[in-house]
């Protein structure tokens, strides 16, 4: 597959449509896998019940606010809080509705972390909003690292059949990424038509699955995280993404009595908390759902996270989908060349460029801080 890329710069740029492009392996039709997704991380709505925190007037011409809001209602009766950053143009027409981008963060970040992407889009014209993954930052009960997300991902390991099942590896985020797009619908500064999603290596596998049953999201961004899960394991190359939350594998590597982190202990661990991720929501079938929308796939051609063999297969699923919707242009893939886990400077621009060229911000007003 590696003679479809064509070398321009220090990008690998896919083509979107080769003609000798065939399906990588049948699936199921994908209005069925995103019934089925959105049915396994369905759970009662409450009222997003928000609560405005401090809301600062920068000198570098943005409004920075902070803000939280209800998503679910839990088993034990309390209520999951979602804290949200919040960041726009202070220059913004009087009454204008902007479109809006929320941004997802990786394993072990936060929302704050996020604020470079946020300013840049806000002076572009954006809303931009960035929220606390689930048992990250505000979320994390004070524990430091990925602790608090490790402890709760072996704790849905041990869940027994019964049980409230919660999704805390990935897929609890998804829901909450949902109920952003719902407060966002609330703001009378955001076109609720214009909502994109951009999202960081965690960040980003939640942006592909998140994104990709809600046609909310206008336009995506999947950074440093487009995969095949099931190729990984097929190929032995599971090592690194296991590392990223490194406790709990290890904790049911014991479990199961093996002496390491070895193939079946990711295979019996992602079944039980990411269920499905192996087939019907793996990266290739996935992404096929995005079709018809602008979709900027960034990857690194050496990305141990997400070994390019098996992202290549979701390249072409996406592919293959893009040119049956007669949409090859709203389709990217930029495969940075000789580069492990991280967005180059030409990416990062590529991104924002992305966002301007598909969710079409006003210009910000003569003489408005950039």
């Amino acid at each position: 597959m590696r003679h479809a890329l064509t070398l321009i710069g220090l990008l690998l740029i896919v083509p979107a449509s080769p003609a000798q492009d065939v399906p990588p392996r049948p699936s199921k039709p994908p209005a069925e896998v995103k019934a089925a997704f959105l049915k396994l991380l369905d759970r009662p709505r409450v009222p997003l019940d928000v609560r405005s925190g401090e809301t600062k007037r920068e000198d570098r011409g943005l409004v920075v606010q902070r803000v939280d809001f209800a998503v679910e209602k839990l088993p034990d009766g309390s209520t999951e809080r979602v804290p949200a950053l919040v960041v726009r143009p202070r220059a913004a027409r009087e009454g204008a509705r902007m479109p809006a981008v929320i941004v997802l963060h990786g394993t072990g970040g936060k929302k704050e972390g996020s604020r470079p992407w946020l300013d840049e889009l806000a002076r572009r014209g954006f809303v931009a909003v960035a929220i606390d993954g689930r048992y990250h930052g505000e979320r994390a009960g004070g524990q430091s690292g990925t602790k608090a997300y490790n402890a709760a991902v072996v704790d849905a390991w041990k869940s027994k059949p019964g049980d409230p099942q919660a999704h805390p590896f990935y897929y609890d985020t998804c829901w909450d990424a949902w109920r952003t797009i719902d407060y966002l619908q609330t703001r009378d500064d955001v076109d609720p038509g214009r909502v994109g999603m951009i999202g960081i290596s965690k960040g980003g596998i939640e942006t592909w699955l998140a994104g990709a049953v809600d046609d909310r999201i206008k336009v995506a961004v999947p950074a440093i995280s487009m995969q095949s899960f099931r190729w990984s394991l097929d190929h032995e190359l599971y090592q690194a993404r296991a590392n990223t939350i490194r406790e709990a594998h290890q904790d049911v590597a014991a479990e199961l009595g093996e002496p390491k982190v070895n193939a079946r202990v990711c295979r019996e661990l992602w079944s039980k908390v990411i269920p499905g991720i192996l087939d019907d929501f793996d990266g290739p079938s996935m992404v096929r759902l995005f079709a018809g929308r602008p979709l900027l796939i960034l990857s690194g051609e050496r990305d141990p996270n997400c070994p390019i063999e098996g992202a290549e297969i979701a390249f072409l699923a996406a592919k293959v989908a893009y040119r049956e919707a007669r949409a090859e242009d709203r389709l990217k893939i930029m495969v940075a060349r000789n580069t492990g886990h991280a967005i180059t400077p030409e990416q990062h621009a590529a991104a924002l460029d992305w966002f301007v060229t598909w969710l079409r911000p006003e210009p910000p007003p003569a003489g408005a801080a950039r």
